[in-house]
């Protein structure tokens, strides 16, 4: 009888103990809960589970921030005009004449240049809508034969362009590709009546 005694105020002992112990996780439980509620337990776990990280200098992170980005590049078009002048009475002398053979104007440019940027530095009307590009014949120009002797043979896409010409020579070639040298010194280019440009419009009145 002592032993069951014995046995039922140890059950009991034991029962106390974890109904403490489970009111005291309970009570626990609450004051976190509570604390979580109130925004303090979210900062101290914060503090504690991510300690704060250095911020990286500004230089790491432009570089990092720059090896994301993709390079993308372009091919430049080719432009005519911006030549330089040089200096006066030290240049390439050239004379440009209207369809009528009235002298435009005469200017000096220096070797290398072709007639289609040496127009439009000066203001010459010749037009040249594809840029040099061999694609329109807009800036047909009609030479004197001894100049045109001097040149090189025009390439197929010269001579498929000046078969578009309106008013063709047998001394006619795109100003984009005659380029000056020494002894053209003095030459004269004609610009012709009219320009027709199939690649644009069709047809432009001329000078």
């Amino acid at each position: 009888m002592m032993l069951a005694r014995s046995a039922r105020c140890a059950a009991a002992a034991g029962s106390s103990t974890s109904t403490s112990t489970s009111a005291s996780t309970a009570s626990t439980s609450r004051l976190v809960v509570s604390r979580v509620a109130k925004g303090e337990g979210c900062r101290s776990l914060s503090s504690v589970a991510a300690p704060s990280r250095p911020a990286l200098p500004l230089s790491s992170l432009a570089a990092k921030v720059g090896l994301a980005k993709r390079a993308f590049h372009t091919t430049p078009t080719p432009r005519h005009g911006g030549i330089e002048r040089p200096a006066p009475g030290t240049g390439i002398k050239l004379t440009f004449r209207d369809s009528k053979g009235n002298d435009i104007k005469t200017v000096e440019a220096n070797e290398g240049d072709d007639i289609l940027s040496i127009a439009h530095e000066y203001d010459v009307d010749l037009e040249g809508a594809c840029e040099g590009s061999i694609a329109c014949s807009t800036c047909h120009v009609i030479l004197e034969p001894d100049v045109y002797d001097q040149l090189d043979e025009p390439c197929e896409d010269e001579e498929d362009m000046l078969d578009l010409a309106f008013g063709l020579t047998d001394t006619s070639r795109l100003g984009c590709q005659v380029k000056l040298k020494k002894e053209l010194d003095g030459m004269v280019a004609q610009l012709p009546s009219a320009t027709r440009n199939m690649y644009v419009d069709g047809h432009k009145a001329g000078h």
